[in-house]
């Protein structure tokens, strides 16, 4: 298996980053309510026709520094990522997951980062994981390490972690894979491989999936046939076959992916993300569309920030250099949280107004 580029680092980190901007406005609605409040061609519409991330972008990134900091030690990588998790905390993050919320108070008390998650399958530990696909590109064993460690930071259900893992498995594919060599059967037979048979839920998702795919269902069809009735939740299994969904069906269509998964729905920032990380890490940076990366205003985490952290984490896992984490200017998220803040809670009170 080739070593990965550093364009798909860059583009898997940019892809999540896209997909989160792009979703954020459609985060909760039904896919009816998504087209009547915002029809035309997918753009960015947070804010003033312009791009903000939420959660999803930020807890990757602080992934990514969290495997410069321990250079590749898992137990110095837990720790990194937990003690990155405090802080963004205490930055007053909108829409926190109550599953990570209650986690990062426990490590707060005092516990460890191995004792720190609670009972929960929700997909907070899919925004993490596709990044550790690409650095741990060569290495499956110590990339199920580093997703279980990083899963159990906030969620202890099997269904997260092996969600997780199964998001990264596919970001693992998809950095190394081309259009003429990509297989759709290999990647479901290596997703199929995480779930173990005992578990009845994921093998009927699966089954749905194949189907999809097999049959070119479109969204009505998938959203029926998976049970989407009002979008897409944020638990992993549903999250993780919707994602999957989209991406597989054209996977070197990034543009046409994006549509077909923010058309589902419901969790749309996460689905989005997750979706964008896949199929960043199959295009490349190049493969995104320039006017979803142009139209992304944030600070101190811009564009051009995350896509720096994507070359570093290449430098450091494939080219094998030294390479320190990324500095950020924490100070302006003293301005950026609470103006992010403002714009979701008018996003809020717009949905309160027709057309409904």
């Amino acid at each position: 298996m080739p070593a990965p580029a550093a364009d798909r680092f860059e583009g898997l980190l940019l892809g999540l980053m896209a997909g989160d901007c792009l979703g954020l406005p459609l985060e909760g609605l039904s896919p009816r309510r998504a087209r009547r409040l915002f029809a035309g061609p997918l753009r960015h519409r947070f804010f003033l026709g312009r791009g903000m991330m939420s959660d999803d972008t930020e807890h990757a990134s602080l992934t990514g520094q969290a495997l410069l900091a321990s250079r590749g030690d898992p137990d110095a990588f837990a720790s990194a990522l937990a003690w990155g998790l405090r802080w963004w905390f205490l930055g007053l993050p909108a829409g926190i997951g109550l599953a990570t919320l209650r986690s990062i108070l426990k490590l707060w008390l005092g516990f460890s980062p191995s004792s720190s998650g609670v009972l929960s399958a929700g997909n907070g530990a899919a925004m993490r994981s596709p990044i550790l696909g690409l650095v741990f590109w060569d290495d499956p064993d110590r990339l199920r390490g580093f997703c279980g460690r990083s899963t159990r930071l906030t969620h202890t259900d099997p269904r997260a972690e092996r969600g997780a893992r199964a998001a990264a498995e596919a970001a693992r594919y998809a950095c190394t894979s081309d259009p003429a060599t990509f297989s759709r059967a290999e990647i479901l037979a290596r997703i199929a491989a995480v779930f173990p048979p005992e578990d009845a839920e994921a093998r009927r998702w699966l089954g749905t999936l194949r189907s999809a795919l097999d049959e070119s269902w479109d969204a009505d069809r998938f959203a029926s046939a998976m049970g989407f009735t009002h979008g897409v939740s944020g638990y992993i299994y549903a999250t993780l076959p919707a994602a999957l969904w989209a991406w597989l069906s054209d996977p070197f269509d990034f543009r046409g992916g994006m549509e077909r998964i923010l058309r589902l729905g419901g969790d749309a920032d996460t689905t989005g993300a997750v979706y964008g990380a896949l199929a960043g890490a199959a295009v490349g940076v190049q493969g995104i569309p320039r006017e979803w990366l142009d139209g992304i205003a944030d600070f101190p985490r811009s564009p051009a920030w995350v896509r720096e952290l994507g070359l570093r984490l290449h430098q450091a896992f494939v080219a094998k250099r030294d390479v320190r984490p990324l500095r950020l200017q924490w100070p302006l998220l003293a301005v950026r949280n609470p103006l992010f803040m403002v714009v979701v809670l008018a996003h809020g009170l717009r949905r309160l107004l027709p057309p409904y």
